[in-house]
Order: C-alpha cells, then structure tokens, then sequence
C-alpha cells in the first residue's frame, strides 16, 4: 500500500484533501495544513490524522515516523527544501497551474496571457529547481479574449482537482512516464517582477494586442490592476472584453 503525505491548502488543496479522505483513506498517513482551516475539519471529521506546518524539521521526523512513500504538495503555497524532497521515499509530486514548461514560477494566469503562451495545469516530480522536474499528467485549458487573470485562475483551480482525480490512480501506483520538461522552450517569472510588467507608460508605444492583452492579465477582482502616473498621481485600470455575435 503506498503511504502519502498531503500538503494541503486553498480550495484545490481542499477538494483533493476531500477526493483522498473519500476514495483512498488507507493511503494516508496525515495530511499537512498551513492553519487550522476547512481542511483540517475534514481530516478531523474522517478521523484523518492532520497538523498546521511548523517546521520543516518536525515535518521531515513526523514524515521519517510514518515511513511515507510519496509527498503530494496540493496548492502548497511554500517552496520546500531538498531536505524534505529527499525523506519521502518516492520524492514530491506538485500541482502547478501552468502548461509547464511554460510559465514556470509565479501569477501564471498574468503571463499566460502576455507571452500567449498555452495554458494548463500540471502535476509534476518536485526538484531543487522551481517547477522544473518532470511531468507526470498535464492538461490544456482553452482560452479567449474574454479571459482575464481572473478568469484563468478559476479556470486552473477546476482543472487542477479534475487532473489530480484522473491521475491519481496512477501516480499512486507508480504506473506513469515522466516526461522530462524542456526548460528551454517555456519561461519562468519571479513576485517580484508583476509590479514593472503592469506598469503602463504613457509616452511608450504599444501594439493594441499588446496592451489589452497586459491589462486584461491584470484583471483579477480583489487584486490590483495594471497601472499609470500622471502628474504625480497614481492610477489603476482594468478592462472588460465581451464576445459579441455577428
């Protein structure tokens, strides 16, 4: 029987903590929230053993206890260090929400849409290097100029849980082919790089693609937009695109 470890948090780590508890509960030996939250509760209701992480060290003696085969980092917002990679047997598997190799890193949803890159969610082998071990399931998510930040991102959340379920069973059981990334035909974005990229100069040139396709990746309700300086003063602009029928 493989023993996992589940690193769980958002709604994707939420409904994939869910698909665990009801579908294969022996395969658990505890699950990893960042608090106590709506995933601990289930764990706790299903009398699933579960813990807010602390330390990664406690983690790597808890996990060394438990004897586990495989990690699984469900929407795990932490990066982890070869340390804790190396304890489980079978390594980390990751649930990334990009077409890997594109878009590798951080807010995805923004340059998916800016570089016009394919889109999609994969689950991939956890390596020293961010988002670049090899893959193990992916799939493609269509998308139009209707499409913001937004809009990728629950597009990405669906996708990811549906994934997860198709290819469990098999990940589970070491029954799949790992497909090597080709780092160099993707890309890959740090934070810290969102807050120039929508940047808008008022005095710089732009193709029209290019600048509604950098103001709708921006567009995320809740979040800030793309933005401008004039006369001292800052401002913040978003954009609605709908498809219209001929």
């Amino acid at each position: 029987m493989t023993k996992i470890v589940l690193f769980a948090d958002g709604l994707v780590g939420l409904r994939i903590a869910n698909y665990l508890v009801s579908n294969f509960p022996g395969d658990i030996a505890f699950v990893v929230t960042t608090m106590r939250n709506e995933i601990s509760a289930t764990c706790d209701a299903a009398g699933v053993d579960n813990f807010a992480f602390e330390s990664e060290a406690a983690t790597i003696a808890r996990i060394n206890r438990s004897n586990v085969d495989l990690g699984i980092l469900a929407w795990w917002p932490k990066l982890i260090r070869p340390e804790l990679i190396a304890v489980a047997k079978r390594g980390f598997v990751n649930t990334h929400p990009s077409l890997l190799p594109h878009n590798r890193g951080k807010h995805y949803n923004f340059w998916a849409i800016v570089e016009r890159a394919p889109f999609g969610v994969t689950i991939h082998q956890v390596t020293e290097g961010v988002d670049a071990g090899d893959i193990l399931a992916q799939k493609a998510i269509a998308y139009d100029w209707t499409d913001t930040g937004g809009t990728l991102y629950v597009k990405a959340q669906e996708a990811m849980v549906a994934l997860f379920v198709e290819a469990y069973p098999a990940i589970r059981t070491g029954d799949v082919v790992a497909i090597r990334q080709q780092l160099c035909d993707g890309s890959f974005h740090r934070a810290s790089e969102l807050d120039a990229a929508s940047r808008i100069d008022l005095d710089q040139l732009y193709s029209a693609r290019d600048l509604l396709n950098r103001l709708r990746a921006r567009t995320f309700p809740g979040y800030p937009a793309c933005w401008f300086e004039d006369d001292g003063a800052r401002y913040e602009v978003r954009v609605d695109i709908e498809r219209k029928l001929k």
